[in-house]
């Protein structure tokens, strides 16, 4: 059975009665986004006012941090959650690596793939007593004493969740990962075309079992009680649509619809910041292919229909809807 999660807000003074309402509404865990504030304070908060959800960065950025700053941040909120703590975290991309960070970028699938496996060797050491002696071409772990090592490790170590679009990251995960975390513009036939494949191959090669690796899913929803409530979104869905897709790395995601050739008007457009202008280019094709679109109730049964037996975990959101509806919803998309 799929697991449902939600978005809980960045801003501190929020958190802990949104977390403990998306808690009650049944949801299975809460995530936070690395945009404009910090992921993980936010779920140190959620932590403190939940006893059931898991929690997850969704994502952090890695390569803005490095593999000890990583380590101890998901063992503390894991050690503080009595194990709750999944590190979703992501590449990127180079711009914002080098030019919002100041932090160096370079082969992002093997930098991240070592970057991961160095979180692990830190684990190794502060768990099973194991010698710290990583050394990669990106990272160097050498010198762990016992004043830094962490104490409190009765609930191990966390899982790693990676973000991945193209199949070099989608591979990195099924490796060294516990899960893959789908960007939000994939399409489910890219999913079950592309991505699936890569993912099962890779375990097999590595002797993975895929019971034991999460494939999660933020999916896009177009809904609302009203038609005003669903206007509202069907624009603003469009529009992310559009920004995602204005980025190059993301442009396969397009081409195997065969709708290739809107990628670069919508990076031309990114570049003249006419982001409502490129929400028009999304049209009711595009938007369906990537969004599930409808009334609530037709809602849960489309987002089952798409994913169940192909995702683990689905990221839904309904913001418009009362609590009680809410609560209906969650429970219809978990019931067998």
């Amino acid at each position: 059975m799929m697991k449902i999660d939600a978005g809980v807000p960045d801003t501190l003074a929020d958190v802990p009665e949104q977390a403990a309402k998306l808690e009650r509404l049944g949801y299975d865990g809460l995530a936070c986004a690395e945009t404009s504030h910090d992921p993980f304070m936010p779920l140190a908060l959620a932590a403190e006012h939940t006893s059931r959800v898991e929690l997850m960065t969704s994502i952090a950025v890695g390569f803005a941090r490095n593999p000890m700053v990583l380590a101890n941040l998901a063992h503390d909120l894991n050690a503080y959650s009595k194990g709750r703590f999944l590190l979703g975290i992501g590449s990127q991309i180079k711009p914002h690596i080098t030019k919002r960070f100041s932090m160096p970028w370079s082969d992002p699938a093997a930098r991240m793939k070592e970057m991961i496996q160095a979180v692990h060797a830190i684990w190794d050491s502060w768990y099973d007593g194991t010698p710290l002696k990583f050394r990669g071409d990106y990272y160097q772990h050498t010198l762990m004493t016992p004043v830094f090592t962490p104490t409190n490790t009765d609930y191990g170590r966390a899982k790693i969740i990676l973000a991945a679009v193209g199949p070099m990251m989608t591979k990195t995960a099924a490796e060294v990962a516990d899960g893959l975390l789908i960007h939000a513009f994939t399409t489910p036939r890219y999913l079950k075309e592309v991505t699936a494949p890569v993912v099962e191959e890779t375990l097999g090669q590595f002797g993975r079992a895929r019971d034991d690796f999460q494939i999660v899913y933020p999916a896009f929803i177009v809904t609302g009680e009203t038609e005003e409530q669903f206007n509202k979104w069907k624009k603003s869905t469009r529009e992310r649509v559009a920004f995602y897709g204005s980025t190059p790395a993301y442009k396969g995601v397009l081409d195997l619809h065969g709708w290739g050739d809107v990628q670069p008007e919508l990076n031309r457009l990114s570049k003249e910041g006419k982001w409502e202008e490129m929400g028009t280019l999304i049209d009711d094709d595009i938007l369906s292919a990537f969004a599930v679109v409808g009334e609530p109730d037709q809602v849960v049964g489309q987002l089952k229909d798409r994913f169940e037996g192909v995702v683990d975990r689905l990221f839904v959101s309904f913001p418009d809807l009362p609590e009680d509806r809410v609560g209906q919803l969650i429970d219809q998309m978990k019931a067998a």
